[in-house]
């Protein structure tokens, strides 16, 4: 195991050495309105009697690989430190608030204010809340979410078994994946695997994981369309991010279009959809451009961008390499307004970049560090308690901190760690109150309802959100007929395959 790190937070000492803190809060429930008072379980912590065991019993493994080093290290490193915060909360004896729901959606609609909230970004974390938005609408049927979200969870680790963290780098190199994923599943024996940035890595493991019967989070925004019985995708997908991304930008910019996507199945497949989805719009994609993952010289692309004059530009850029295309096309005099599913939310471009790279940049996100909500503000502060030295928290660490709450908060309603007992357990139809907001783990694809938020860029590379929709279904798979609780099925769908897609191909 020379090449795995056995990460243990149980002490609540992180890796670098900085104490992690728990905060500590009652049990909150939504106060409902309307006749939605049967939702009152989603905030109901579920003990179990099973949870009084022998201390000395071997560790809960969730097994962790990311990007540590290499090209897709810049995201790889804060979802790990996203991990050890929700593995260190779990040992401390906390959870997030929330429970089964059944197999139909929330059927609510969150808050509503006349406008979303606004705010201004400095260097770091912290934010100053401009515009809280104003007063609700009277209309909502949720009227207060819980603020306090970390709540205790009645036992300290999970059965009455410390949980252990065991991280390893994939080094941005596929085939290593593919010998840690085998390692970690067949000798270590994890209960649980969490692992993977880039669409191709999470399909370069996905084999191997059917093939073991694993339990598998896979906690990235993507493309779309996997439908596999043992996989759960709890990141935010094209129909909850391009449809509202694409909407705002031909109603505020106009109608052509110029994609600039990375040359790999996320790539290729979100193209498919901006392109199908255009015409819908009344618009059209009048170019598009595929640079592989290792391009970091954008001069070519950039002149082919000025000679076709978008309205605006659909970059879906990938990696460290990849965003060097936006100093450049600053300096080159490129300075048309741009949407996105990856950047800000990931790579912190809008940070790391001096304006005016990252101006007038929109992207439809289920998470970003500079949501100005109570609950979110609790998070990142515990977050930098742990890791003051980190430059961002993004949107995949806070998929991967709710998705290890979720894993836990699953096997202690069910008693076990078996991971037949706990998948099918998952199906049960989850809500768990994270960071972003309430999320919605829907049985039959495997897939979350997000709140997304549209956020935006100002010349000073300053964040606001424009506009919000507190649940957006990843409802795609549900359309193409997939129920992974009935049927079990292990591919991925592409939009070929929708006769949707091919009406407008």
């Amino acid at each position: 195991m020379s090449d795995l790190e056995n990460v243990s937070t149980d002490s609540g000492i992180a890796s670098d050495g900085a104490q992690a803190v728990g905060a500590s809060a009652g049990p909150t429930r939504r106060s409902l309105i309307q006749g939605a008072a049967g939702l009152a379980a989603a905030s109901v912590v579920l003990a179990h009697p099973a949870i009084v065991r022998a201390a000395t019993e071997s560790p809960v493994k969730i097994g962790f690989i990311e990007d540590e080093s290499g090209n897709l290290s810049i995201y790889g490193i804060q979802k790990l430190h996203a991990a050890q915060l929700a593995v260190h909360e779990i040992n401390d004896g906390f959870t997030l608030a929330g429970g089964p729901v059944g197999s139909g959606s929330l059927g609510t609609m969150g808050i509503y204010t006349p406008t979303p909230p606004t705010l201004t970004s400095g260097p770091g974390p912290k934010l100053t809340i401009v515009d809280d938005g104003g007063e609700p609408s009277a209309h909502a049927i949720v009227t207060a979410d819980p603020e306090e979200i970390l709540i205790p969870s009645g036992e300290k680790g999970l059965l009455g078994r410390p949980v252990d963290l065991l991280s390893s780098d994939g080094q941005s190199n596929n085939t290593l994946w593919q010998q840690l994923a085998r390692r970690m599943i067949q000798q270590d024996k994890v209960d649980v695997l969490v692992a993977g940035f880039a669409s191709a890595e999470r399909e370069a493991i996905r084999p191997i994981v059917d093939q073991r019967k694993q339990l598998y989070f896979y906690t990235n925004q993507y493309e779309g369309g996997v439908a596999d019985s043992y996989t759960f995708c709890t990141g935010a997908v094209c129909e909850q991010q391009v449809i509202p991304v694409m909407q705002y930008m031909v109603e505020k910019f106009g109608p052509k279009i110029f994609t600039i996507a990375a040359n790999y199945n996320f790539g290729q497949l979100t193209a498919a959809w901006v392109r199908s989805f255009a015409p819908v719009l009344k618009a059209k994609v009048i170019g598009e451009e595929f640079p592989p993952l290792e391009v970091s010289e954008f001069s070519s692309v950039i002149a082919k961008v000025q000679a076709a004059k978008p309205d605006w530009v659909m970059t879906l850029l990938v990696g460290q390499n990849q965003s060097n295309y936006y100093p450049q096309a600053a300096a080159a005099g490129l300075h048309l307004p741009m949407a996105s599913t990856v950047n800000m939310a990931q790579g912190y471009e809008h940070k790391r970049f001096t304006p005016p790279s990252l101006a007038n940049m929109h992207n439809a996100v289920n998470y970003m560090q500079e949501i100005p909500t109570k609950r979110n503000q609790d998070f990142v502060a515990r977050f930098y308690k742990m890791f003051p030295n980190d430059p961002y928290l993004g949107q995949m660490a806070q998929n991967t901190y709710f998705s290890i709450h979720l894993y836990a908060k699953a096997a202690r309603l069910i008693g076990t760690t078996d991971q037949e007992k706990v998948r099918r357990t998952l199906e049960a139809g989850w809500a768990i109150e994270a960071p972003e907001g309430t999320v919605f783990l829907e049985p039959a694809t495997h897939h979350a309802s997000h709140y997304i938020r549209l956020a935006a860029t100002d010349e000073k590379q300053q964040i606001s959100f424009v506009r919000e929709w507190p649940m957006i279904e990843a409802w795609w798979l549900q359309r193409l007929g997939v129920n992974l609780v009935r049927h079990p099925e292990y591919k991925q769908y592409t939009p070929q395959e929708d006769p949707f897609f091919k009406m407008f191909s």
